[in-house]
């Protein structure tokens, strides 16, 4: 390697990024990058930050204080940029009076798509998230699971390089949560992905980096395998010393 040459820019970058809600501080001077195929478990109890944090990933909150960066351009000052995610929020944004192959065309058309790419889009997705069962059933009528997987399908629709997954497997069977699993592990092959959970077994089944959020700041950002075995211990060590030290 030449001694000119660069580490490749991280397609996602958080520099300070701070968040006030109602004079409080939910998220405090969070610094995070993501790597193109990395799966990145953004984990933390109920309150701790995740949602206020991917909010702000995807534009749909602006930061109090600090930068977002999509491939090194700034969210705030290149908005069109976030047409790279896709986002499932922890409810998914589903229209219960569509078909599912209905939704998933409308939603690849807000994504700017046309013409043939439209529907080789939505055939993609249907596949991919196994859907093709369920496409002529209204979205209203379909269980939990497979809505969360239509909200997915609506996420990767326009095969956006960075995938923003709120809680994707809360509130289903473990069947469901199996399959919605394998489907996130899938993804990290190809796109960089954050799946926020409260949940360890999402972690564990999915990611292969970890950074944990406590009361609004950064308490471990780094490869899950280096938390041991025991992951459900060393997530309450870290957030019970927080506590300890806070008291």
């Amino acid at each position: 390697m030449s001694e000119n040459s660069t580490a490749p820019t991280p397609l996602l970058q958080l520099h300070d990024v701070s968040r006030l809600l109602a004079g409080r501080c939910v998220v405090a001077h969070l610094n995070l990058t993501l790597d193109r195929g990395s799966v990145l478990g953004l984990l933390g109890v109920n309150g701790a930050g995740k949602s206020t944090t991917l909010r702000m990933i995807t534009g749909v909150l602006a930061p109090s204080a600090g930068r977002v960066l999509i491939d090194g351009a700034e969210l705030r000052e290149q908005p069109r940029i976030a047409r790279r995610l896709g986002y499932l929020p922890e409810t998914a944004p589903l229209y219960p009076e569509l078909r599912v192959s209905e939704y998933l065309d409308f939603c690849a058309r807000l994504r700017g798509l046309r013409g043939a790419k439209v529907t080789q889009a939505v055939s993609g997705v249907i596949e991919r998230c196994g859907l093709g069962d369920v496409r002529a059933r209204l979205l209203g009528n379909l269980s939990k699971g497979f809505q969360q997987r239509a909200g997915i399908a609506q996420a990767l629709v326009h095969a956006p390089e960075l995938i923003v997954l709120d809680e994707p497997a809360s509130g289903l069977d473990p069947l469901q949560a199996v399959q919605i699993r394998a489907l996130v592990r899938e993804l990290g092959k190809e796109h960089a992905v954050i799946l926020s959970t409260h949940l360890l077994p999402d972690v564990q089944a999915c990611c292969d980096r970890v950074a944990i959020l406590h009361q609004g700041t950064l308490r471990y950002d780094g490869p899950r395998d280096a938390l041991g075995d025991d992951l459900e211990a060393m997530f309450l060590r870290i957030v019970s010393s927080d506590t300890e030290a806070a008291a």
